[in-house]
């Protein structure tokens, strides 16, 4: 299915938010999430059902100064 990572397009095989992080790679614990604008937890990421089209935005933090 189609969804729109951080304003890029990708085509992927996952079903959930969480699959949908790992496929990409994205696996650090300390990320934020938002689902078409909602945030989605960490917890509830594992049950997020992914649809076509879908937006989702993730923020890392960043150190530096």
């Amino acid at each position: 299915m189609k969804i729109t990572l951080n304003a890029k397009e990708h085509d992927l095989s996952a079903k959930t938010l969480a699959e949908a992080l790992s496929e990409l790679g994205m696996t650090s614990p300390a990320l934020a999430t938002a689902l078409n604008g909602t945030f989605v937890s960490r917890a509830k990421r594992v049950d997020t059902r992914l649809t076509e089209g879908d937006r989702i935005e993730v923020l890392a933090p960043m150190q530096g100064g």
